[in-house]
């Protein structure tokens, strides 16, 4: 039989045939169910037990502060083939005078990683956790920091800002376009609609994108329409490697919007097929999907040799 994910942008797994007889630790099975509990293969099921307590512990662990993967280094690896540099872009829109506002700031790390003087920088972030975590981290550095769970009223004047930048969050471009200047400019980069959606279908076939309106065109026609002229526009589909299945449970709980309802016993056919893969492959991959928009908010469209979606 022919495994469902054996297709473009899904995760590497065994097709065809060569799957009939495989190696778990050592031992032959047949088929992906010998390696669940109370399967033929006794040294499997205890195998498996002691990956499965592993697992339950990551699932227990499994927490963030900010936007912090360290927990999962080494086992993971996601991003490197992206075929732009965000912070790269941002600086290049960027100078010391300008009144710079990070939306969704997470932890504040990205945005201190930019050294903008203190008393031209802004930040809002709209998560619990992570608004006590940038109260305590952002002003000691001078950063003007206020909670705004609603990207639809930022609790800031009309053209408070040269530059707002937004990295993996959420935005309204009408919004925008009342806090920039005229000229001002908002640099994003967004996960896609399709994110991750080979390791959901492994772990949770058939749940729906949480965001499937995330698409470059249709931002940028979101943009266009609110008055803004489109300055740079890219897309891509990198890929995402796990090398540990504890590190993918851990992954999955901590963004539940990717894997609801996710947990080892609700998953544990998925999570067996995973260990299985990573046996045969040494891997675990699939496809991530990212955007970048850059636009500049215009009193009148001029014409410009800006990308196009």
């Amino acid at each position: 039989m022919i495994s469902r994910f054996c297709r473009p942008g899904g995760p590497k797994t065994l097709c065809g045939s060569s799957a009939a007889q495989k190696k778990f630790n050592g031992t032959v099975i047949s088929r992906v169910e010998d390696l669940r509990p109370g399967g033929k293969k006794e040294a499997a099921d205890m195998d498996l037990e002691a990956l499965k307590a592993q697992w339950l512990r990551e699932e227990r662990d499994a927490h963030i502060r900010g936007w912090d993967f360290s927990h999962i280094e080494g086992q993971y690896e996601e991003g490197e083939d992206i075929p732009w540099d965000y912070e790269a872009v941002v600086r290049s829109y960027l100078s010391p005078e300008l009144r710079l506002l990070d939306m969704d700031t997470g932890g504040g790390e990205f945005l201190l990683g930019l050294g903008h003087p203190g008393e031209n920088t802004s930040a809002t972030e709209g998560y619990p956790p992570n608004v006590a975590l940038c109260r305590s981290v952002l002003p000691p550095h001078g950063i003007d920091f206020r909670e705004a769970a609603d990207v639809r009223r930022l609790p800031f004047g009309d053209g408070a800002f040269d530059i707002v930048i937004n990295r993996h969050g959420s935005f309204d471009a009408g919004e925008l376009a009342r806090v920039l200047r005229p000229g001002g400019v908002f640099v994003t980069q967004q996960v896609g609609a399709e994110n991750d959606r080979g390791l959901v279908e492994l772990l949770l076939p058939g749940t729906r994108p949480p965001y499937p309106e995330q698409y470059l065109e249709k931002a940028c026609r979101r943009f266009e329409d609110a008055g803004f002229e489109i300055l740079q526009a890219r897309e891509a589909f990198p890929r995402i490697r796990f090398y540990s299945v504890g590190a993918l449970v851990w992954f999955a709980r901590v963004i539940p919007w990717e894997f609801p309802g996710f947990s080892v016993e609700r998953c544990w056919a998925g999570l067996c097929r995973a260990q299985e893969l990573l046996e045969q492959e040494g891997v675990i991959e699939a496809s991530t999907h990212r955007f970048l928009l850059a636009a500049s908010r215009m009193v009148q469209r001029k014409g410009g040799a800006g990308d196009r979606c």
